[in-house]
């Protein structure tokens, strides 16, 4: 894969995503969460321990590890169904760029359009309580953004697989929906029902949970504002007794991104091997 024929694809799927408007919309959802976080959050109340911007962050943290994994999912899953369907992968393939090259360009671009505008948005909100006087705990604002991305990172290798390897549009959206509401409901509350209902042992419980990226990023982003809080559910406050929260930490982050270059990796040796059109 040449770094041309990467940019190549980058700027025309750009394009389409710009015509779209799938990025105004990512866009808009940000501003959205941040600015009700941010109107409520900012008061003098205490939850949790937690006032004023480190509410905010804290309670915009506990929103975002359930809507990314969406957004990723519905911003890849049709990238190349949709590009078979209307021609324009036949249009790319007819040219001297390879497949890989066209996956990896798309997959770059929707993770992009993903990342950039949750940066601006979470930067923003960090600004506007300094604006109020209240101080920026960029450690944690530093962690989470991190976190997050590796969490987008998973789902969309997630959705740029289920897009290549489920060639009907209908049903791969229905997959992606089905991945989605397993990895938010393989959280705590999951767990204590495996445990109530089939007495799973709790180490088999706590392997589960972790295997899940949503939680492992949860634990990570929760671990970084206070690893002791009970906030962190029965599964969180077990890993994060048991390995710290700095290993939690960096678990939060490797494990979602290898996720994602597995899905990936899977992605492109079926999009290589297979018929692409």
């Amino acid at each position: 894969m040449r770094l041309a024929e990467f940019a190549a694809v980058a700027r025309l799927d750009l394009g389409e995503v710009l015509r779209s408007r799938w990025l105004l919309l990512c866009v808009l959802l940000y501003a959205l969460l941040g600015g009700v976080f941010v109107l409520v959050g900012l008061r003098e109340s205490s939850v949790l321990g937690f006032t004023g911007l480190g509410r905010v962050l804290f309670s915009l943290c506990h929103a975002l590890v359930l809507l990314l994994p969406l957004l990723a999912l519905l911003g890849t899953v049709q990238t190349v169904n949709r590009a078979r369907d209307d021609g324009s992968l036949e249009v790319y393939l007819s040219h001297p760029i390879g497949r890989g090259a066209f996956l990896a360009g798309v997959t770059g671009v929707r993770l992009a359009a993903l990342a950039l505008p949750l940066a601006g948005v979470m930067v923003a909100v960090a600004l506007a309580g300094s604006a109020g006087g209240q101080a920026i705990p960029w450690s944690f604002l530093g962690r989470s953004l991190a976190v997050c991305v590796a969490l987008l990172g998973a789902y969309v290798g997630v959705g740029v697989a289920t897009s290549v390897l489920v060639r009907n549009p209908a049903r791969a959206m229905t997959l992606v929906f089905l991945i989605w509401t397993v990895s938010v409901t393989l959280l705590d509350f999951a767990g204590i029902a495996l445990l109530l209902q089939w007495r799973v042992s709790p180490q088999a419980v706590f392997a589960l949970a972790a295997v899940n990226p949503v939680q492992t990023a949860r634990m990570a982003l929760l671990s970084s504002a206070e690893p002791t809080l009970a906030t962190l559910g029965p599964v969180g406050f077990y890993l994060a007794n048991r390995l710290g929260a700095n290993a939690l930490f960096a678990l939060g982050l490797a494990w979602p991104a290898l996720v994602g270059v597995a899905a990936w990796l899977a992605a492109w040796n079926a999009f290589r091997r297979g018929d692409a059109v």
